[in-house]
């Protein structure tokens, strides 16, 4: 016969086994982790206050609180303020882009055309009118001409080489943002579009091409010549390389379709750090 104390014992342990829940810890299981908001969705307008901002290479990279979750957006170089409500057109997302200029990685960044229409900006400190040949400024700003559409920026000679060696190789605050261009490859011998271009530069270096285009961007009468950025739709607009500039006597207008023929030059360094590399030369355009 079981002793009163052997009987709680045996009752206690009867217990433990067959109710371990109850022995466990009073602690109570943590409940899954909440889900992220859903990324803003690639191709849609980004709307939001803007709570950093920054220039670099010809781009605005800005951090835009949207109600989804806080996003980088980097945008054709546009004044903008912190504080600012804006809303910026469809882009495309990128993951883990590593900003050379800036010595950063983005873990994820939109890259935008800009703003969309109806969306105000600050507006840009007035520019002097628009640089004719060398002018009295000289080469250095014949080219920051070139950076900013054909007009001019005043300053001294020390300046200008500050402002020149913060610009990326191929003159980046020049680059037209890529859009929805599809451009036929021209046709006959040396023909090339824009991206074999930058892909083939060190053999075609000094070599006569061809190449058809959309007309993006005329800068008028730099240095004599007209300065022209076509696209057909090819080339890499993470490189900038979808943008190619071509120099010549003649006027095309913007968004005419054409197929210019010229000298293709490889790393063409005019100096003071604007370096272009591939530019197409004095040529001739075909309508």
């Amino acid at each position: 016969m079981l002793s009163m104390p052997k009987i709680f014992t045996v009752a206690a342990l009867s217990f433990l086994l067959t109710a371990p829940a109850l022995a466990a810890s009073p602690e109570q299981p943590t409940p899954p982790p909440a889900e992220k908001a859903a990324p803003a969705a690639e191709g849609v307008a980004l709307q939001g206050t803007v709570s950093e901002t920054m220039n670099s290479s010809g781009y605005t990279y800005l951090l835009l609180n949207t109600v989804q979750e806080k996003i980088w957006i980097a945008i054709p170089e546009t004044p903008i303020k912190t504080g600012q409500t804006i809303t910026t057109a469809p882009g495309m997302t990128m993951k883990n882009f590593v900003s050379k200029t800036l010595n950063r990685t983005f873990d994820t960044i939109v890259f935008s055309p800009g703003l969309e229409k109806g969306t105000s900006a600050p507006a840009a400190p007035p520019q002097p009118a628009a640089a004719k040949g060398t002018g009295g400024g000289g080469f250095n700003e014949a080219l920051q001409a070139e950076n900013n559409g054909g007009k001019t920026i005043k300053m001294d000679t020390g300046a200008a080489e500050s402002a020149a060696m913060e610009a990326s190789p191929g003159s980046s605050g020049a680059v037209v943002p890529s859009t929805a261009v599809n451009v036929n490859k021209a046709t006959g011998p040396n023909s090339y579009s824009v991206g074999e271009c930058f892909e083939q530069a060190k053999n075609l270096n000094s070599k006569t091409v061809r190449v058809r285009g959309k007309v993006m961007k005329v800068s008028r009468m730099i240095m004599g010549k007209n300065w022209l950025h076509i696209q057909d739709g090819t080339g890499n607009p993470l490189k900038n390389e979808h943008d190619l500039v071509v120099t010549t006597a003649e006027e095309p207008a913007v968004d005419a379709v054409v197929t210019v023929e010229g000298t293709l030059s490889a790393n063409r360094d005019f100096g003071a750090g604007y370096k272009y590399e591939v530019i197409i030369e004095d040529a001739k355009v075909e309508k």
